[in-house]
């Protein structure tokens, strides 16, 4: 063969190979991708406290493209945002080339039920739970009617419970928690709730569900519980307070209850992480029973290092989660909603550290969701 021959063939090999028609050993799954394999529909998320240009500006700055948000309330009577309140806010998100995939209420957060202004559904505490619970409705019903579809909520009454700051990378500081040194250190009493064993909880939580599941049906707006961060040995608990949705059969029984498709989690991937004896071994599976029955609403995407009972709060490359692992299994179930980080690492006296740590945080997961088409 001549060097003309040569050079022509070559060209009409690397015609057809670039067609498709010629498969080289390897060149598909690994050069170009599986095409049986469907792409990661998921996207980088942030949780905001206050939603402001300023706010805006910070996490478009990173490449987030969806936040969860806090609704700016102007009337210290309502226990709800109005829908005129809900739809400034996701005007001006979307001003920002940004979408508003959930808000908080400001009833049911993360808190400790002592300084927690508005506890009575968490307290069992007849009638303000109901005045309460018709709030947490229409906050529903204003979701649907702005366009909002998630909103997002806790059944806590211990809040995030932690036992101490220790150093980790660099100057940062990383919060933990160690079941058996706190309880060296003392547990401290009852909250004002008192003594709640599992079927108390469970009897709250159903009191909850069986009064807006029906409303989240009619509006179509789905409910996120966050799971209780972390979880306690039972049914000891902590402070008197057993943790139902501390643990992952927990979470399976409550998702079971007024089953609905807008009955679902807020799932943090770390508070899980938490409640696991090996959390990289075992979190894909817990990932696939609850994605794969359409009960993952959120992510928070965090890591730990450790595991249940004994455990700190880590940057995300540096925990015992192998996060591309885990990122595969929510391209397996077709996860597609926002990855958040979540819990930031501080430094003392340092208020601006969370920021740039969180800024950390969005740059490793961003990565992580642009090189995803190229792990097999």
């Amino acid at each position: 063969m001549d060097r003309r021959t040569f050079f022509k063939a070559s060209s009409a090999s690397a015609v057809a190979l670039a067609a498709g028609g010629i498969d080289a050993p390897g060149l598909h799954a690994q050069s170009l991708g599986n095409p049986q394999r469907l792409p990661l529909k998921a996207k980088l998320g942030h949780e905001i406290k206050r939603v402001n240009d300023k706010t805006l500006n910070y996490v478009a700055r990173f490449g987030v493209e969806g936040i969860g948000a806090e609704p700016e309330i102007k009337d210290p009577a309502h226990l709800y945002a109005t829908v005129d309140e809900l739809k400034a806010m996701r005007d001006l998100v979307e001003k920002h080339g940004l979408k508003i995939h959930m808000i908080n209420s400001i009833l049911l957060n993360s808190t400790n039920v002592d300084s927690e202004p508005h506890p009575a559904i968490m307290l069992a505490q007849s009638p303000e739970r109901d005045r309460d619970i018709e709030a947490f409705q229409t906050l529903i019903k204003n979701c649907a009617a702005a366009g909002i579809p998630t909103l997002k909520y806790n059944m806590s009454i211990l809040g995030v419970v932690r036992s101490a700051s220790v150093p980790g990378r660099g100057d940062a500081m990383y919060a933990r928690w160690n079941y058996n040194e706190a309880l060296k250190a003392g547990e401290p009493p009852p909250t004002k709730a008192g003594l709640v064993n599992a079927d108390a909880f469970w009897e709250r939580i159903d009191y909850f569900l069986s009064r807006v599941v029906p409303v989240a049906n009619e509006y179509k707006v789905n409910l996120a519980c966050h799971p209780q961060d972390p979880g306690m040995p039972q049914p000891k608990g902590w402070r008197g307070v057993d943790r139902v949705l501390g643990t992952v059969d927990g979470l399976k029984k409550f998702i079971s209850m007024h089953e609905s498709p807008y009955h679902g989690l807020n799932f943090c991937q770390g508070t899980v992480s938490e409640d696991l004896d090996d959390p990289n071994a075992q979190i894909g599976d817990v990932i696939r029973y609850f994605g794969s029955r359409k009960k993952i609403f959120n992510v928070h995407f965090r890591n730990i290092r450790g595991h249940r009972n004994d455990f700190v709060e880590v940057f995300p490359d540096e925990g015992s989660v192998d996060f591309v692992k885990a990122l595969k299994v929510y391209r397996e179930i077709g996860y597609d909603g926002l990855l958040m980080p979540d819990h930031a690492p501080t430094v003392n006296g340092d208020a601006s550290a969370a920021d740039e740590n969180f800024a950390f945080a969005f740059g490793h997961i961003r990565g992580l969701i642009q090189a995803e088409q190229h792990i097999a």
